[in-house]
């Protein structure tokens, strides 16, 4: 791949990433509305993310992609996991 290809496709990747984890605000709104979903999964993904933040910031060459992927999954996963209790 190109070094254009290869920009573009970590675009496409993080938006697909955050499109992924923003998904999670229809289950709080249940979740506060008393319909909790299970806690389990978005726990994992916020674990995930916490995981690959680190690894993104902790590389010699940051990647940002990677960074800002992830680190609405660690919010939007905490505040889902949260809320279904």
């Amino acid at each position: 791949m190109t070094e254009k290809q290869m920009r573009v496709l970590s675009i496409v990747a993080t938006l697909t990433a955050v499109g992924m984890y923003v998904s999670y605000i229809p289950q709080i709104q249940n979740n506060l509305a008393g319909n909790p979903g299970s806690p389990l999964q978005p726990l994992v993904a916020a674990i995930n993310c916490t995981l690959w933040v680190a690894y993104g910031f902790l590389k010699e060459k940051r990647d940002y992609p990677v960074v800002l992927a992830n680190a609405p999954g660690i919010i939007l996963g905490l505040i889902t996991f949260i809320t279904s209790f």
